[in-house]
């Protein structure tokens, strides 16, 4: 499977400005044949309020940031996907200070729906998250 659309990594992070992507400080780092990666760096307001630790669901928006891009990139210019369902297992903690990359990977690309793997890394390589993202895919009108 390759991407149908080619987007720069300048044109990627653009379209982040004033979304919940920005306020993250989430950044794409590298588009290949078909996977997008990007980088969140953890800090105080990544955290949970008690443990002081990556609150999940930074770690599920990041996970939908990657897959959602991947899946645009997979549409034709036409169609446009959005989530559907997704899930998130917690595997490893993230301090303030760790930078997570997560790296989007697909699974299923059909003309309804599509299902992409993702993986949260530390710089340290230790996977913190596996996630999979169910889109569907919908004719822009």
């Amino acid at each position: 499977m390759k991407f149908k659309q080619e987007k720069t990594l300048k044109t990627l992070n653009d379209s982040r400005e004033s979304t919940l992507s920005d306020v993250l400080d989430i950044t794409f780092t590298e588009v290949t044949e078909n996977t997008v990666s990007a980088e969140m760096p953890v800090s105080v307001k990544h955290l949970q309020p008690v443990a002081k630790i990556l609150h999940g669901g930074a770690n599920v928006v990041l996970a939908e940031t990657v897959g959602s891009v991947a899946g645009n990139l997979m549409c034709d210019a036409d169609h446009y996907v959005v989530g559907v369902e997704i899930n998130a297992n917690h595997l490893r903690t993230a301090v303030e200070g760790d930078v997570l990359t997560a790296v989007a990977s697909p699974i299923h690309v059909g003309s309804k729906t599509q299902v992409w793997d993702i993986k949260i890394f530390t710089q340290a390589q230790k996977l913190t998250c596996v996630s999979r993202l169910t889109l569907a895919n919908l004719k822009r009108v």
